[in-house]
């Protein structure tokens, strides 16, 4: 059967109708030139012209909106960005619209592979994130308090003193880290190295931290799941602190240490060794990152807001609730 699909030629046979293969004895006679036969070739060529004809228009097909869309790009716009901005410039023209995530599969798509467009998106990453998030392994971290018990309150940033933790890995072979805090309230960001990535020794970091800063002004802090912070506990009896961690693989719930951390990789790029790096040259870095304004804070510096809260907490000290009833 295999090798008559190859030739190409069946025919209907006059017993029962069914297909059988058949090779005439002389040309042009046969059963063939009277009643209906089979061409593989022809037919295949036939659904090749009908699938070319049937296929429907893809977005990016348009000239136009590919030069609008490459022309964003460059300019450092997000797919979500540009999916937006085209809705809102171009309201009345459906030819100029494309979801941001039909967007991503075109930029990651084998045929622009030869442009490079992933050097444009945020991340650059060479192939995409999968969607669903990676099965959560069991607990490595004892007395293990989840970020579904933290307060409210801690969540919607009316509160001051509630910090994000994290660590920042230098390039191997160096073993090199820091440990980085930022207070949620005022983004304020605090720094500092570390031998390595050992419980211990971001335990003493920690510490180091926040002994100078006043108790009302730490009350607690969020980790990630890495094993670095498997010793919280014992900060949290030195200094009379609490600590949650983030679901797993969900660093969005720690926004603003990643968002800080980033800000250090525009000094200290990724590849780059901690072990040349000294505290002070680290305190600068921080120190710049603090006194830079911010949009969020109404263009208010970091340092700005740190101190204005730190002077309500003094200011709540020095004057105690007094309103106490006398009675006789």
């Amino acid at each position: 059967m295999s090798r008559e699909l190859r030739r190409g030629l069946w025919f209907a046979s006059n017993e029962n109708g069914s297909y059988r293969p058949y090779r005439p004895k002389r040309l042009k006679t046969g059963p063939w030139t009277s009643g209906p036969f089979y061409s593989a070739l022809a037919a295949q060529r036939k659904a090749d012209l009908r699938r070319r004809g049937s296929r429907k228009p893809r977005r990016m097909d348009s000239d136009r909106l590919r030069a609008w869309v490459l022309d964003s790009l460059r300019r450092g716009w997000s797919p979500e960005l540009i999916e937006g901005r085209l809705k809102a410039q171009y309201a009345g023209d459906p030819s100029m619209r494309i979801s941001h995530e039909c967007l991503c599969q075109w930029i990651y798509a084998k045929p622009q592979r030869a442009l490079d467009l992933r050097q444009y998106l945020a991340r650059g990453r060479k192939r995409r994130t999968r969607k669903k998030g990676r099965k959560a392994k069991g607990p490595r971290i004892p007395m293990r308090v989840p970020i579904a018990d933290r307060p409210e309150a801690v969540g919607s940033r009316k509160g001051f003193g509630h910090f994000e933790s994290d660590t920042v890995v230098g390039a191997a072979p160096s073993r090199r880290c820091m440990n980085t805090q930022v207070e949620r309230r005022s983004r304020r960001l605090f720094a500092r190295l570390v031998d390595d990535k050992s419980a211990s020794a971001t335990a003493r970091a920690e510490y180091e931290i926040f002994k100078d800063i006043p108790p009302a002004a730490r009350v607690d802090r969020t980790w990630d799941n890495g094993t670095e912070a498997s010793l919280h506990m014992l900060v949290d009896e030195a200094l009379g602190m609490l600590t949650y961690f983030a679901d797993p693989y969900s660093s969005w719930q720690r926004g603003s240490n990643e968002n800080r951390n980033g800000r250090i990789r525009r000094y200290l790029p990724k590849g780059t060794g901690f072990e040349d790096l000294a505290q002070e040259d680290l305190d600068a870095i921080v120190g710049e990152i603090n006194d830079t304004p911010m949009k969020l804070l109404g263009y208010k510096t970091p340092n700005e807001v740190w101190d204005e809260e730190i002077a309500k907490l003094q200011s709540k000290a020095a004057s105690p609730n007094t309103s106490v009833a006398l009675t006789n």
